[in-house]
């Protein structure tokens, strides 16, 4: 075997043991998270045999359904058998719903997935540009707006902007859409295939439908787009900075390229990869943080589920929605390091 194939082999092997270390840190941290949310859902004040029974019910009533729930078992025989179900895909029965928690969270899901996409997209838009901006005029004035602007957008409590923004466009201007995804009138006419009334209603040819999604969807997706703007254009800022005091950008200037060819072609190229583990990471933060804004806009998806789900101490299904968190910023975080390796072959 000549010394390629043996250095190909070597680094095949390297690059294979690298993620199998991955996925077992992926299996052992969400173990960990199922853990930590089962143990301190069990100790929480709230009864969920309450929630089914009700106050009134005896305490005969009271005990059966406490032993049909397996409660009467210790703790640790109880996060067994969860796992145990798990592993066979079953996340338990959704005392809010009575349906099967997988049912509830592939019903809910598209809704958060649909507000959190448009969020994203809006928010990278603005805040690479911004953060760039920003970069190229340090210590200037434009520079301080835009920091001005990051650090209001990054503090300010999502809620509250729900609500100005509520107020304001909606009951005093009029130019947004109320509580829910689209006009009463419409709700239910078109069928449902993707679960994203965008695709749905423009597959269907139902352009009124679509018309009304985009008025609901626009100050929700506004307002999740504003705080993930502001963490982008920080970050694109300091990666900016960073590569605009090396010395290629010297050089790159001396030779005669212009300016929009320095900031663009050479500085803004090299940030990429890390842009692109900032955006990945951001948008599983609206996935996960968009319960608050949910929760104003009386939007059906994940963060409402999750948040009435907490309120009735419905575990399967809070364990569930956990569950899908961690898997999303998990599988977020393998692929910004796949794209790292695809973009960046100093990382391989």
């Amino acid at each position: 075997m000549s010394a390629l194939s043996l250095s190909l082999s070597g680094g095949g092997m390297r690059h294979l043991a690298g993620w199998s270390h991955r996925l077992g840190t992926v299996a052992v941290t969400l173990l960990g998270l199922l853990a930590l949310t089962f143990f301190i859902g069990r100790v929480m004040p709230l009864d969920p045999v309450l929630s089914i029974v009700g106050s009134d019910a005896d305490q005969s009533t009271y005990q059966q359904v406490y032993q049909q729930l397996g409660l009467d078992r210790p703790l640790y025989v109880q996060f067994g058998y969860y796992l145990r179900d798990l592993m066979h895909g079953d996340l338990g029965m959704a005392l809010l719903t009575g349906n099967p928690v997988t049912t509830d969270i592939a019903r809910v899901f598209p809704a958060t997935i649909e507000l959190a996409t448009v969020a994203i997209i809006l928010g990278t838009f603005a805040g690479v540009p911004l953060g760039v901006f920003a970069a190229t005029h340090r210590g200037r004035m434009g520079d301080q707006i835009v920091r001005v602007l990051s650090l209001f957008g990054y503090s300010v409590p999502i809620f509250w902007f729900g609500m100005m923004g509520l107020i304001i466009f909606y009951a005093w201007l009029g130019w947004a859409g109320g509580a829910g995804r689209v006009d009463l009138a419409y709700d239910g006419l078109v069928q449902s295939r993707t679960g994203i009334l965008l695709i749905d209603s423009a597959m269907a040819g139902e352009w009124d439908v679509f018309r009304s999604v985009i008025k609901h969807i626009t100050l929700p997706a506004c307002i999740l787009g504003l705080h993930s703007m502001a963490y982008i254009s920080r970050m694109t800022r300091s990666f900016m900075l960073a590569q605009l005091s090396q010395e290629y950008i010297i050089t790159a200037r001396v030779k005669g390229l212009s300016e929009r060819q320095v900031i663009w072609g050479h500085a803004f190229r090299n940030i990429l990869v890390q842009l692109l583990t900032i955006v990945a990471l951001a948008y599983g933060g609206l996935l996960e943080g968009a319960v608050l804004i949910e929760t104003v806009f009386a939007w059906p998806g994940f963060g409402s589920y999750l948040t009435s789900s907490l309120m009735l101490g419905d575990m399967n299904a809070v364990m569930g929605c956990v569950l899908l968190v961690g898997l999303i910023f998990v599988t977020l975080n393998l692929l910004a390091d796949a794209l790292y390796q695809v973009f960046d072959p100093r990382t391989r």
